[in-house]
C-alpha cells in the first residue's frame, strides 16, 4: 500500500475513533436520563436522539470497515427503533444490556481483544425475539425493521448519511490515531446530550502534540518578563550608586575647588607656568567630569523610565498571550465528569444500592492537563462514597431518608487563580472510631494515642497509606491506598485536600487547586544562603518571630501560629544542607513560614524572606523524574535557576526527623522477622502453578493443596500467616474452608484471601459471611492486586 495511502488510512481512522466517542457518548449519558423516568416529551426526545447516534456511528463503521462496531450498532438501533414505536417498554434489563452494549463498543474502540461481542448480540436479539408474540398480535406490520437485514429496511433517520464517516462538522485530524485531540469551539460547549444536527459547528481538531510545545514556549514568555522587570531593578540600582556617588562627590567637589584656588592665588609665584596650566586643566576636567555626569545621570534616568514602561508593556503583552494560548487547553470539567454518572450507576448495581449523581459547575474551564490527573483521584472518591458512605435502600429507609442515596461533585471558581472541587454524599458519615482501630492495627498509633487522638487527627489518618476501614478487600476498596493516591495527587497538583463528616448525614470531601499549570506565585526565601521558592499556595502566614517565643516540647521546637502550637523546623536543616561557615548575626527575630499540606501545619524557619513572584515552573527531566522534596525549578530574572520546593515532600521530612529514632527500631525488628509462610489452595494445575510463582518471586514461602480438605489437615500440623483460596473446589470448597478456619479456636485469627472466578454480589457477600478478609475475581485478575493485599494482611 502506497504511503500516501497508509496516512490518510491513519487519520481516517482517527477522525472515526473522534466520532464514535462523541456518539457512545451520548447514548450512554441518554440511557442514563432515560432510566430516570421522566417521561413525556424530554425521554421521547432523548430515544430520538440515541436512536440518531446510533445510525450514525452505524454508518460511519461501515465505512472504516468496523465490521464488529457495526454489528452491535444494528442491534442498539433496532432496540432504540422498538424504543421509539412503543413496541418495547424500558426495563432493568433492558437498559442493562444497552450499557453492556456501549462499553463493549467503546472497549473495540479501542482495540480490546476478545470482548464478548457476538453474546451482546445475542441478548440484543434474544430480547427482539422475546416480544415475538406481542408482534404476532398485530404490531409485526408496524414501520420498525427485525433485527435481521435491518441495514436494509430501519427506519432512517431524517437526515442523508454520507459513504464516508458522517460528521456535523469540518475537522483536520493530525498525527497518529492514538493521540488525543483538542477541539476549539466557536460557541460556548453547552448541553451536548440534546445537539441538534442542524446547529453549526466551527470546529477544528488539532493534536494536543502539537499544542503542548507551543504552550511550553509561551509559558517561557514569563522569563522574558521576569528578565525585563530584572534589567529595570538593574537600572534603578545603578542610579541609586549615582546618587551615592553625587552625595560623596559634593563633599569633594567643594574641598577641591577651593585647594586648586588657594594654590594659583597664594603660591603663584612659586608655581612654575606648566604647573598653573596643568591645575586649571585639572580643575576644568573636574567641573566637565560633573557636568557630564549629570547629563548621563539624567539619560540613564530616561532609559530607566523607559524600561519600565516596556516592561510593563511586555508584561501585559505576554499576560494576554499566554492567557489566550491557554484558554485553547482549557476544557470544561464536564469533559471528565460526563463518565462519572454511568460509574455510580455501575458500582450501585455492584454493591446492591442505589444511588444517583448530582454536578454542578461542570461548565467551568480548567487546564486539560488538571482534568486528566484528577480523574482516577475523582473516581477513587467516587468509589469511596458508594462503597463507604450510601446506605443500601432498607437501611437508608429504616433511619427516615429516600431510599436512593445523592452523591454531589460541586466544582466552582473560588479566586482568578483556584478552583474548587467538593465531592460528597448524604451516606453514614466516617466513624473515626473505626479510623482509629484501623490506624492502630497498621503500628500509626499506640493504644495511648488511640484513645488521646480528636476527631480532625482521626479523619487525617485517613489519607495515610493502608488505613482502611473496609472490612474484606474487594475489586473496589479495601487496600487502603485510595485516599492516600488522592492526596498524594492532589498536592502534586499544588492543591490540597480536607475532609469533614457528620454520622447519618455524610460525608464532604474540600479540593482546592490552581486553574492552570502553567504559572504560579511563589515566596522566594533564602536558608543556608541558597535561595528556593515555596508555593505561595500551601502557605499559611509568614511572619518574624522572637527567639524568646521558640518553647520545646517533646524535644521538639514548637511556637503558636495562627491559634494553633505547630512544629518549627529549620528549612536548612530538612533539606540537608550544611550551615555556612559565617553566621546569620544576632538577630533577635526568626523568618518563619507556616506552611500546610492536607490538615497538616508545621512552620520552618530561614534566613530571610525575600519576595513573592510569579514563577514558571519547570521540569527536571527524565534523569530526575522523583528528587525527595523538589516539585521543579524556576529561573529568576536574574538568569538564576532556583528550585522549587514540594511542600508535601518538606512536611513528611520534619515529621520523619521527629520519628526517625522510632523508625529505626521498626526497621531493625523487621530485618529479624521471618519469612512469611502462605498456604496456597486451588484445584487447577495451572492456577496453582500461577500463584505460587508469583507469591515465591516476592519472598514468601508458599506451600500447595489441591482441595479444601487437604488445605484443612495442613493448616492443623503445620504453621502458616496466610491463606489463598480457590472457591469452586472438590471434597471441600473455599467456603467451607474458609468458615472451618473461622470456627477453629486455634486457626480463626488467620488471614483468609478468596482468588475465584465466581464475580457475583451474591457470591461476594457469601465471602464477607463466611469470614473471608478479601476477595478476589480471577476476571480482572492483577497479581499486584494480589501482592498489595497479601501485603497489608500480614
Amino acid at each position: 500500500m502506497p504511503k500516501s495511502d497508509e496516512e490518510f488510512l491513519k487519520k481516517l481512522f482517527a477522525a472515526f475513533r473522534v466520532e464514535a466517542e462523541e456518539h457512545l457518548r451520548a447514548i450512554g449519558n441518554g440511557l442514563l436520563e432515560v432510566e430516570k423516568g421522566s417521561g413525556g416529551d424530554d425521554e421521547k426526545e432523548l430515544i430520538e436522539t440515541m436512536y440518531r447516534e446510533a445510525h450514525s456511528l452505524k454508518g460511519a463503521a461501515r465505512s472504516v470497515g468496523m465490521m464488529e462496531i457495526e454489528a452491535v450498532c444494528q442491534g442498539v438501533e433496532s432496540v432504540f427503533a422498538k424504543l421509539k414505536s412503543g413496541v418495547v417498554k424500558g426495563s432493568t434489563e433492558l437498559f442493562d444490556t444497552l450499557h453492556r452494549a456501549t462499553d463493549i463498543m467503546t472497549g473495540l474502540l479501542a482495540g480490546a481483544q476478545g470482548v464478548e461481542m457476538e453474546a451482546i448480540v445475542g441478548e440484543l436479539r434474544r430480547f427482539e425475539r422475546s416480544r415475538a408474540e406481542e408482534e404476532e398480535a398485530g404490531l409485526r406490520g408496524g414501520p420498525e425493521a427485525s433485527f435481521h437485514g435491518e441495514s436494509e429496511t430501519a427506519e432512517a433517520p431524517d437526515c442523508e448519511e454520507p459513504v464516508h464517516p458522517p460528521n456535523d462538522a469540518v475537522r483536520q485530524t493530525f498525527g497518529p490515531a492514538t493521540e488525543p485531540a483538542v477541539q476549539v469551539r466557536t460557541e460556548s460547549q453547552g448541553e451536548t446530550l440534546r445537539r441538534e444536527r442542524t446547529s453549526h459547528w466551527d470546529t477544528i481538531r488539532i493534536s494536543v502534540s502539537k499544542l503542548d510545545p507551543l504552550l511550553r514556549r509561551m509559558g517561557e514568555m514569563i522569563s522574558v518578563k521576569l528578565t525585563a522587570g530584572q534589567r529595570v531593578t538593574d537600572l534603578m540600582a545603578l542610579l541609586n550608586s549615582i546618587d551615592e556617588w553625587k552625595q560623596k562627590w559634593a563633599a569633594f567637589s567643594s574641598d577641591g575647588k577651593s585647594l586648586g584656588r588657594m594654590v594659583l592665588t597664594e603660591d603663584r609665584e612659586k608655581v612654575s607656568s606648566e604647573t598653573s596650566r596643568n591645575l586649571e586643566k585639572i580643575e576644568e576636567f573636574v567641573e566637565w567630569n560633573e557636568r557630564w555626569i549629570k547629563t548621563m545621570e539624567a539619560e540613564m534616568r530616561e532609559v530607566a523610565k523607559a524600561a519600565e514602561a516596556d516592561a510593563r508593556l511586555h508584561g501585559t503583552m505576554v499576560d494576554d498571550l499566554l492567557d489566550d494560548m491557554m484558554s485553547v487547553l482549557m476544557l470544561p470539567c464536564s469533559t471528565i465528569l460526563e463518565i462519572f454518572p454511568k460509574l455510580v450507576r455501575d458500582l450501585s448495581r455492584d454493591s446492591g444500592k442505589d444511588a444517583n449523581l448530582v454536578i454542578r459547575g461542570g461548565d467551568l474551564e480548567v487546564d486539560r492537563r488538571i482534568l486528566e490527573e484528577m480523574k482516577d483521584p475523582l473516581i477513587h472518591l467516587l468509589r469511596n462514597s458508594i462503597d463507604h458512605g450510601i446506605e443500601g435502600p432498607d437501611e437508608r429507609e429504616r433511619a427516615g431518608k429516600p431510599r436512593q442515596g445523592t452523591v454531589t461533585i460541586a466544582i466552582s471558581q473560588m479566586s482568578g487563580k483556584q478552583l474548587e472541587m467538593i465531592v460528597s454524599d448524604d451516606g453514614a458519615g466516617i466513624d473515626t472510631t473505626q479510623v482509629r482501630e484501623a490506624a492502630t492495627r497498621q503500628g500509626l498509633l499506640t493504644e495511648q494515642e488511640k484513645y488521646a487522638a480528636d476527631r480532625q487527627d482521626a479523619l487525617s489518618l485517613m489519607f495515610r497509606s493502608e488505613v482502611s476501614t473496609s472490612p474484606m478487600v474487594t475489586s473496589i476498596s479495601g487496600r487502603g491506598l485510595g485516599l492516600a493516591i488522592v492526596r498524594e495527587k492532589v498536592e502534586t497538583l499544588g492543591g490540597n485536600i480536607s475532609v469533614s463528616t457528620e454520622a447519618h448525614f455524610g460525608t464532604t470531601f474540600r479540593i482546592v487547586l490552581p486553574i492552570t499549570l502553567s504559572t504560579f506565585r511563589g515566596i522566594l526565601v533564602k536558608a543556608h544562603d541558597r535561595q528556593f521558592v515555596l508555593p505561595t499556595a500551601n502557605v499559611e502566614r509568614v511572619s518574624r518571630i522572637k527567639k524568646e517565643m521558640v518553647k520545646t516540647v517533646g524535644n521538639t521546637d514548637t511556637i503558636e501560629m495562627n491559634d494553633y502550637v505547630v512544629p518549627l523546623v529549620r528549612l536548612g536543616e530538612i533539606l540537608e544542607i550544611p550551615r555556612p561557615e559565617k553566621g546569620n548575626g544576632d538577630s533577635q527575630y526568626i523568618p518563619v513560614l507556616l506552611l500546610r499540606s492536607g490538615e497538616t501545619l508545621v512552620s520552618f524557619s530561614v534566613d530571610d524572606i525575600l519576595q513573592e513572584q510569579e514563577v514558571l515552573v519547570k521540569g527536571l527531566g527524565s534523569q530526575l523524574s522523583r528528587v525527595r522534596n523538589v516539585a521543579g525549578a524556576t529561573v529568576l530574572g536574574s538568569g538564576k535557576l532556583v528550585p522549587i520546593l514540594s511542600v508535601s515532600d518538606l512536611i513528611k521530612s520534619a515529621v520523619r526527623r521527629s520519628f526517625e529514632t522510632t523508625t529505626r527500631r521498626v526497621e531493625a525488628q523487621a530485618l529479624i522477622e521471618k519469612t512469611k509462610s502462605i498456604l496456597v489452595v486451588e484445584d487447577s494445575i495451572t492456577s496453582r502453578m500461577l500463584l505460587k510463582n508469583i507469591l515465591e518471586s516476592s519472598g514468601y514461602d508458599v506451600t500447595t493443596s489441591v482441595d479444601g480438605a487437604e488445605a484443612y489437615s495442613a493448616l492443623r500440623t503445620q504453621d502458616f500467616d496466610l491463606v489463598v483460596s480457590d472457591i469452586e473446589m472438590p471434597r471441600m470448597d473455599g467456603f467451607e474452608l474458609t468458615s472451618a478456619i473461622r470456627a477453629d479456636e486455634h486457626l480463626n485469627h488467620l488471614p483468609v484471601v478468596l482468588v475465584t472466578s465466581l464475580g457475583s454480589r451474591e457470591d461476594k457477600e457469601r465471602g464477607i459471611d463466611v469470614g473471608a478478609n478479601a476477595y478476589i475475581v480471577k476476571g480482572s485478575f492483577d497479581q499486584n492486586n494480589l501482592l498489595e493485599t497479601v501485603a497489608r494482611l500480614i
